[in-house]
């Protein structure tokens, strides 16, 4: 018995069913067995927590490489959950730390995994939907597999940036019907295609989700936003 599904059936999921009462849409739209890639919006921290609890199946992440990197007693905590619970660190300063990333979530993808990507790169800075990295679009070319769109609706009001502590209050998931793109599979390294076949993940979850759509990288803006707050203290 894994220690993901330990976790979470007898801890995880139980508490967080109690708690959020989440729900869920389409939840048909997951493949029961093979590889397939789980694209979502990204409003908190908690997304990583409440998609997996209702999926069937294990999901393993591509995550922000700094949770596996803090220091301290928690710290060494939280490397060791990730790490058990089969989730891929990501390097999120691009070039080849990113491309190592990409690539061990396509290995992932060859041995038949599910794997759940947030193709902004990072949390909505105001809870709108921001343009999409290529990196989902080259994981889809090179393995061929079907990406799935997902809107995570309410998880902002949970968990914003900078709360640590959760509100209780009831969220839900969408999940959206399979994408193929068989259309593209002979132009994998073309970043015309790659960008066409992220923008239409990103319209699919903009569909589900209802969110604005912001042609900028999630990223930039908050920079920009840090930026501003700098320079006004």
């Amino acid at each position: 018995m894994s220690f993901y599904y330990v976790a979470k059936t007898f801890a995880v999921a139980p508490l967080v069913n109690t708690a959020f009462r989440p729900w869920v849409k389409g939840l048909d739209n997951v493949p029961t067995e093979g590889p397939a890639i789980l694209t979502s919006n990204h409003l908190s921290f908690s997304d990583s927590v409440f998609l997996p609890v209702k999926v069937p199946r294990p999901v393993r992440f591509l995550a922000k490489k700094d949770y596996f990197v803090k220091k301290g007693p928690w710290g060494w905590t939280q490397k060791k959950f990730f790490e058990a619970s089969g989730q891929i660190p990501m390097d999120r300063s691009g070039g080849q730390a990113s491309q190592s990333a990409l690539s061990a979530a396509e290995a992932a993808l060859r041995d038949g995994a599910l794997l759940g990507i947030y193709p902004e790169g990072t949390r909505s800075p105001d809870g709108r939907l921001y343009r999409g990295k290529l990196g989902v679009a080259r994981l889809a070319l090179n393995t061929r597999v079907p990406v799935i769109p997902v809107a995570m609706i309410g998880t902002e009001k949970v968990q914003p940036i900078g709360k640590k502590v959760p509100n209780l209050r009831r969220v839900g998931m969408i999940i959206g019907e399979p994408l193929h793109f068989d259309a593209y599979y002979d132009n994998t390294t073309d970043r015309f295609a790659q960008r066409a076949v992220t923008d239409e993940i990103m319209y699919q979850i903009m569909r589900l989700s209802g969110q604005e759509y912001v042609d900028l990288y999630a990223a930039d803006v908050k920079r920009k936003l840090e930026q501003e707050k700098k320079a006004g203290s």
